[in-house]
């Protein structure tokens, strides 16, 4: 029994630290940001915003778009 829980426990660490390094992925440059909030803003524009805020709406479209790229998502948008 003292092996299972050993084994487990060593499995989790290992997954947990996978986890905290995993988002090694690059940060987009402003030029790229930029252009998927006009991105976003045209399809804001054709298609609304359901139930979010413009700025709300935003921020997931363009960090939806940064992922697809391979990006971290941003937790802001310049302004």
């Amino acid at each position: 029994m003292k092996m299972i829980t050993l084994v487990t426990s060593a499995v989790f660490a290992g997954l947990l630290s996978f986890a905290v390094n995993a988002d090694d992925r690059p940060e987009a440059d402003a030029e790229l940001i930029q252009e998927f909030v006009e991105y976003c803003t045209e399809i804001a524009e054709d298609d609304g915003t359901g139930d979010l805020s413009l700025p709300e709406f935003l921020l997931i479209c363009v960090n939806q778009e940064l992922e697809s790229e391979g990006y971290k998502p941003v937790k802001k948008l310049p302004e």
